[in-house]
């Protein structure tokens, strides 16, 4: 079995840089509208991220930026992606430590995975890119989705 690499997933249509969205909703429908207009979701997608992300929060609060890794489950996706959201203004998320708190998040990447073990690889894979300071900073300043995508790619992830 080949290791899934984050690259292999991020697919151009799902792919947005220096965004502004005024919610994690918001975005949550921009990222369904366009999977679905693509026929990679189900019609129950855009409900069901809600609902988990409600219940199982994703924010991280890295040193110098907040993350979050929103999913959803494996059935409601028809041909995996992971999208990629860069943020002129973070958007805020409930922190996966502690549901109190916010993250205020810059990058975002929402998994759209079904098979259930490429999930938790695809969780690993990300945990060492937010931990790479230089990477992420590389995402932040990127203006297009061709340059996302080229920075996924260099960087072997």
């Amino acid at each position: 079995m080949t290791e899934a690499t984050l690259s292999s997933y991020v697919k151009e249509p799902l792919v947005f840089a220096q965004e502004n969205f005024s919610s994690s909703d918001e975005l949550f429908e921009q990222v369904n509208q366009k999977a679905s207009d693509l026929g990679w979701v189900r019609e129950d997608f855009l409900e069901r991220i809600k609902k988990r992300e409600e219940t199982f929060p994703t924010g991280i609060q890295l040193m110098n930026f907040g993350a979050a890794i929103p999913h959803t489950d494996a059935e409601c996706v028809l041909e995996e992606f992971v999208a990629v959201v860069t943020l002129q203004d973070p958007v805020a998320f409930k922190s996966m430590e502690d549901n109190s708190k916010q993250v205020e998040a810059q990058i975002v990447f929402v998994l759209g995975l079904n098979q259930p073990h490429a999930q938790l690889e695809m969780l690993q894979s990300l945990m060492g890119l937010l931990q790479n300071e230089t990477v992420l900073s590389e995402l932040l300043l990127a203006t297009t989705a061709a340059e996302l995508i080229s920075t996924i790619k260099n960087n072997q992830l």
